[in-house]
């Protein structure tokens, strides 16, 4: 056990679960749609829409969508500042089967009509998965440098691009692939040891089947 995970992260309270955790699923959720949403959906599942009004949990994860830290004191005021900026919000409660008990689904669209949905959930301590993006499992923590590749499901393309990361010397730590059917659409995400250098992406986007690459930096 580090110091972390006694004394809990730097952040505006009052809950490391409810608060950080949540701010940690917004500004997740802004970096896989690569811009900052104009119209974001968030439903709250469990604890998250029982509590989250009174623990800030609405404004946390605003405040990530805006690209604030957990610990930026404009937190308390996100949803105020969402709205100045334009961005449309709309919050409310939902029912996840088999969700953990303090987990979001945020349905976002940005300014260009990219759209994306992220399901996260907060662990305790400031701590995050994200559990699906676009309704495909996946298991990320945020916490190290992931690689999420969209891609057809054809052979050979997870070995690419397993060749292509280990020959610029860098080291998985995990790796999860979902498929949505046999030769479909699938998704990769790849947590790696150390920092990783954007040129990484770009060559595995390059590659044959895959659609579309996406270098997530600890958040």
């Amino acid at each position: 056990m580090n110091v972390f995970d006694i004394i809990g992260p730097v952040m505006i309270g009052p809950s490391s679960s409810h608060t950080a955790g949540a701010a940690r699923i917004g500004g997740v959720a802004r970096a896989l749609l690569g811009a900052q949403p104009v119209r974001a959906d968030i439903g709250l599942h469990g604890s998250f829409a029982r509590t989250g009004r009174g623990h800030g949990t609405d404004k946390a994860i605003v405040a990530g969508l805006l690209g604030f830290a957990p610990d930026d004191t404009r937190l308390r005021d996100a949803l105020d500042i969402a709205r100045r900026q334009g961005m449309a919000v709309n919050i409310h409660a939902v029912e996840l089967d088999g969700a953990h008990p303090n987990t979001a689904r945020l349905r976002l669209q940005a300014a260009d009509g990219r759209e994306l949905e992220v399901q996260g959930c907060s662990v305790g301590g400031g701590s995050i998965r994200i559990t699906a993006i676009d309704g495909m499992e996946v298991n990320l923590t945020a916490e190290h440098p992931t690689l999420i590749v969209v891609h057809q499901d054809v052979p050979g393309t997870l070995a690419a691009v397993a060749e292509t990361v280990a020959g610029r010397r860098l080291n998985i730590g995990s790796f999860r692939l979902t498929r949505q059917s046999r030769g479909g659409a699938a998704v990769m995400a790849l947590e790696m040891d150390g920092d990783v250098n954007p040129e990484v992406a770009r060559a595995v986007a390059a590659l044959p089947h895959v659609m579309q690459v996406t270098l997530l930096q600890p958040v």
